[in-house]
């Protein structure tokens, strides 16, 4: 059984996969790991160019793109390893970016994810949007994290080396503990792309795991590598998405009194974008809605799954304030200004 098994999930990433697989394969085979690709049924010669290329990496094929909760989900039933690794196809790793990793999980069995710090490709003394130095959510379900708040990311001067735990680990590159992933159900398909991480994070924690941001590992990330961030298809999954998160996973007293607040914001930052004249994303939000309410049945469902899997709603990681209100009121643009007391 491979020890480690590192999965990169590829859909028509070629240019990614020229520049950057190498450096993969170079920076972490080794005893007990193995570089896998999935590939979301891509149409740009990625296929063609593994295959020809990296003769020995082990491709998972699929007949259509599953995105990333059910592709990797798909990909992780077909692995026998230790520990899954998930890795966009645009990250740059860095030499022996793994070990330290590996090591964190095996020294605490309690630790059932855990992710390096993950700073931007193209200026590279920066932290990246997705993961900086490792996540967290606000009392209304807006993601943030160590480096980044809302829109604005800080600059790595090793204000965050200290390895601590985190509300979630980003799916760009975390390690999971097999035994628990598969105990906590896997990914959520429901997803089907962006935020499915921290669900999955938010379920291992109510089953007593932790997730940590291990600082002793850097990679640096692309990002946007698939839908740029003012893309309406990637808001209308992220505001979609967001309200699943709470439906699922918020104590059933507070979903009464999250929910109302939750939905009024995004009413209010929809017509923020149509102030602007971006129809388009102003479209989006009224998509993501939508939607949530035609999948409240099967939604409501998931709930009751993860109910039997998990023994508490009471968990760290919680900002028990509005992180959006800190930003746009108080003007709190970077986490170290946010008081540590107000985190449960």
């Amino acid at each position: 059984m491979s020890r480690t098994a590192v999965v990169i999930l590829n859909w028509n990433g070629l240019k990614y996969l020229q520049y950057f697989l190498h450096i993969t394969v170079r920076n972490t085979t080794g005893d007990g790991s193995e570089i896998i690709i999935a590939d979301n049924h891509s149409t740009d010669g990625s296929v063609e160019y593994i295959e020809k290329h990296y003769p020995g990496i082990r491709l998972i094929r699929f007949d259509r793109n599953y995105g990333f909760a059910m592709g990797y989900r798909k990909a992780l039933e077909q692995i026998d390893a230790d520990y899954y690794v998930l890795l966009n196809s645009d990250i740059e790793v860095t030499e022996c970016w793994l070990e330290p990793l590996i090591g964190a999980m095996e020294g605490d069995p309690a630790m059932a994810a855990c992710m390096p710090v993950i700073r931007s490709y193209n200026r590279r003394d920066m932290f990246e949007y997705a993961g900086a130095a490792g996540g967290f959510i606000d009392r209304y379900g807006y993601p943030f994290c160590r480096g980044r708040i809302m829109d604005n990311i800080e600059c790595d001067e090793g204000q965050y080396d200290d390895t601590r735990e985190v509300f979630w680990a980003s799916g760009a590159c975390m390690v999971l503990r097999a035994e628990c992933y598969r105990r906590a159900g896997g990914l959520d398909d429901m997803f089907f792309a962006h935020m499915e991480e921290i669900d999955l994070c938010w379920r291992l924690q109510r089953m007593g795991y932790t997730i940590r941001c291990i600082t002793a590992s850097t990679v640096f990330h692309v990002g946007g590598g698939t839908l740029p961030n003012d893309n309406p298809r990637k808001l209308y999954l992220n505001y979609r998405n967001n309200i699943f998160l709470l439906v699922k996973n918020l104590a059933f007293h507070r979903l009464f009194t999250v929910l109302p607040v939750r939905i009024m914001m995004d009413i209010a930052s929809s017509f923020v974008y149509l102030g602007r004249g971006s129809g388009g994303l102003w479209w989006a939000v009224v998509r993501a809605h939508a939607s949530v309410c035609r999948q409240l049945p099967a939604l409501l469902r998931a709930r009751c799954r993860a109910g039997r899997l998990c023994r508490s709603f009471r968990i760290g990681g919680i900002y028990r304030r509005s992180i959006v209100y800190d930003y746009f009121v108080r003007k709190i643009r970077v986490f170290g200004q946010l008081e540590a007391r107000c985190f449960r």
